[in-house]
Formats: C-alpha cells, structure tokens, sequence
C-alpha cells in the first residue's frame, strides 16, 4: 500500500489519541496481522515476534498521522516479515520446523493418544478392506466431512439417488465389519 494511504503528513508530534484506543485499534486486526506474517514467514513463533515488534511500533508512532490505521499495521508488518525473511535467505538459513502452523490442540493423555490412533488405524483398515474405491469416497465424504448427497453425487459423478444407496450399502458393509467391543 502507498505510504500516503496510510500516513498524513503533520507537523505536529503529539498524539491527540490515547492509549487505550491505540490498544483497541491494534487488537481488533491483530488476527490479520498474524496470518499475514504467519504467510510469509511459514512460521508462528516468527510471525508473533513480527506482531509484536509491530505493536511496539504503534506505541511509539505519531498515531494522529495516521490516515489508516488498519493499513498503517498491514503494511508495517508486511515489511517486517518481508525483512526477516530475506535476511533469513541472504544468511542461507533455511527454517527446520512445520511448515504450516497447526492450531494448539487440548491436551490429550498419551494414552488415549494411543488408543485413538489405533481406532483411526482399524477404521481405515476397515475402509480399504471392505469398500470399493466409490464407497470409501462416498463414505468418508458424508462421515468425515459431511458433504450432501448431491455435493457427492456431483463429486463422484453419480446420480444423487445413486450416491445415496452407495452410502447406504458402504455404510452396511462398515457396521458388519466392525469388530464387537
């Protein structure tokens, strides 16, 4: 974005706007400022620390210069993840985590950990076993993802009737392959 969208020009540095409207502002589009940061630094810890150089930079800014406050944030932190990203390229660095952040997922004992693994491992055995390339589709569509009839039927190729009894029988076929507990 142009600087002049997002900046006015002033003569004056003192900030008319307090604190806790500055706080209010920044918090509002903070989520949008991580996910920008998050793609293209393909990292959250690096993205967060981006989000938060941005926030001390906000503090510190002539917020009565500015037009934009949304598109100020955008593009202050655009820069800085562009910044960082290309210092970490020009160092030849190469990032060795996740690629893509994974949301932080509730705590799950490892047992039951174990235990659910195991039962995805036995479903999909189950899948593979006992359908047809066209039932395991329709299947784990309307389980899995719980697409309509006719979303699968168009998916698949099929008539909406047809993807219904597919289902029908594919899900017959799981209910006697399970085993009994």
């Amino acid at each position: 974005m142009n600087r002049s969208h997002a900046v006015r020009s002033s003569r004056h540095s003192s900030c008319t706007h307090p604190l806790g409207d500055a706080v209010r502002v920044f918090a509002d589009v903070r989520p949008r400022l991580l996910g920008v940061a998050v793609r293209i630094l393909r990292s959250r810890s690096d993205a967060e620390d981006i989000v938060q150089d941005v926030w001390l930079r906000w503090q510190r800014c002539n917020r009565d210069d500015v037009v934009n406050p949304t598109a100020f944030l955008v593009t202050a932190t655009t820069r800085l993840a562009l910044n960082v990203n290309q210092s970490a390229r020009s160092r030849h660095e190469t990032y060795v985590g996740e690629w893509l952040p994974e949301p932080a997922a509730p705590y799950v004992d490892p047992g039951r950990r174990t235990e659910l693994a195991e039962e995805l491992d036995l479903g999909i055995d189950l899948l593979l076993q006992n359908l047809c390339p066209a039932e395991r589709a329709t299947y784990v569509l309307r389980v899995a993802f719980d697409y309509s009839y006719s979303e699968i039927a168009q998916q698949l190729q099929l008539t909406e009737a047809n993807a219904r009894q597919v289902f029908s029988r594919a899900s017959r076929r799981m209910a006697c392959a399970r085993p009994e507990r």
